[in-house]
């Protein structure tokens, strides 16, 4: 029988195998006591199994409030398993059964879900992302470096008028992608379908001129009947991608809009920390991308090297790493860095993760450039330039010496 393996970091007073085997009762056929109709064969068909604990180190102090026990504290690597009879093809239920309840167990004073591995069989029954990279770069026409973008900025409080114009600018500028901020959707100073409308025409007109088309990521984020509506008019716009607010609309709200496949998906993990932050609770990025990877989301962030947030440069690398591995379904991400970053960190990130295939955005890296924010994109492709050509920080900067007002800037 085909079966969906999630492996966990756990913390507990118990044994940890007796700790293992409440986590695989309470999310499949048990409860706390025996109950009748729970007969042998049905155990044995759809309860959750424990494939394997590795123990680790041994603390002395609870990383969670509420547990029950008393003494040290068991911390170990532990693989459950469930059948996929269980759940079926069904993401939010699959969500349901790997997390669910599991983070309420008293037996348990941390837990953390780190990474899902799916039967081929299993994941073949969704499409995934319908565009990914190579349709990215198809859509943009950007081949052999990062697709450099950024974010509208001030993030709320600009027209329509005001954000096509910038938009036309950045398009001049030589920008390959921009998109809305999570804070602007739908909002009375800026209408969706003003806005599509106002930048759409700024855009469509630079690609007759240039042969050039900007990406743009109208955010579509709302209630399900008004994403729609949103998708509906990007579609008759001529626009090829839209921006979900992932943890926002959840699972279900993104795979309707993804299942529908006429645009690219920009997925932003905004409220990720929630998700992540505390070393023993939540979800690690491997399984998480792994759910949006089969809702059918294109691009999702990971954050950048030398964030303005809490998660480190290794994290980052890793989560890079994850989203440009094939499984499930041989179809990676794109990862969009970004979060505080400027031209000045393309050679580490390059240097750690050895790739372009990147979404490379950067905000107030490129709107606040002292040179204003033409002189923004220039700079990052520069950086970009200087970073493939395994130039470092300093010699890229002597190497191309007009970099140097991004570096008094930023740096």
């Amino acid at each position: 029988m085909d079966r969906v393996v999630a492996h966990y970091l756990v913390e507990t007073p118990r044994d940890p195998a007796d700790a293992a085997a409440s986590l695989a009762g309470e999310q499949s056929s048990g409860t706390f006591v025996a109950v009748p109709g729970e007969t042998a064969e049905l155990k044995q068909r759809f309860a959750a199994r424990v494939e394997e604990i590795t123990g680790l180190e041994t603390v002395d102090s609870p990383s969670l409030p509420g547990h029950r026990g008393e003494g040290s504290l068991q911390r170990a690597r532990v693989s459950v398993s469930w059948s996929t009879e269980n759940f079926g093809h069904n993401l939010p239920t699959l969500v349901s059964t790997v997390q669910g309840n599991l983070y309420e167990l008293a037996q348990f004073s941390g837990l953390k879900l780190l990474d899902l591995d799916f039967p081929d069989d299993f994941a073949a029954a969704f499409r995934g992302p319908a565009f990914g990279i190579d349709g990215c770069r198809e859509l943009t026409g950007v081949h052999g470096r990062p697709l450099i973008g950024t974010i509208m900025k001030p993030s709320i409080g600009m027209s329509p008028a005001q954000t096509a114009e910038l938009a036309g600018t950045l398009a001049a500028a030589g920008i390959d992608f921009i998109k809305d901020d999570e804070l602007m959707a739908n909002p009375p100073h800026s209408p969706f379908d003003e806005r599509v409308d106002a930048v759409m025409q700024v855009l469509d007109e630079h690609a007759q001129r240039s042969g050039k088309r900007v990406m743009y990521a109208f955010n579509v984020s709302d209630e399900l009947d008004a994403m729609q509506r949103h998708y509906d008019k990007v579609v008759a716009s001529g626009g090829c991608c839209a921006m979900i607010s992932l943890n926002s609309v959840g699972l279900a709200g993104a795979k309707k809009i993804c299942d529908r496949g006429e645009l690219a998906i920009h997925g932003h993990r905004n409220g990720w920390g929630m998700l992540n932050r505390h070393p023993l609770l939540g979800i690690e990025f491997p399984a998480y991308q792994k759910l949006w990877r089969l809702a059918g989301v294109d691009q999702l962030h990971v954050n950048g090297i030398a964030n303005k947030f809490w998660e480190d440069d290794d994290s980052v690398v890793r989560s890079i790493g994850s989203c440009l591995a094939a499984e499930p379904l041989g179809r990676p991400l794109l990862p969009v860095v970004s979060s505080g970053q400027w031209g000045g960190q393309a050679p580490e990130t390059f240097r750690r993760t050895g790739t372009v295939d990147l979404l490379y955005m950067a905000g107030g890296g490129i709107m606040a450039h002292p040179e204003g924010p033409a002189a923004g994109v220039r700079s990052l492709q520069t950086w970009w330039q200087a970073a493939v050509e395994g130039l470092d920080f300093d010699a890229a900067t002597a190497r191309y010496p007009e970099l140097l007002a991004s570096v008094e800037k930023f740096a």
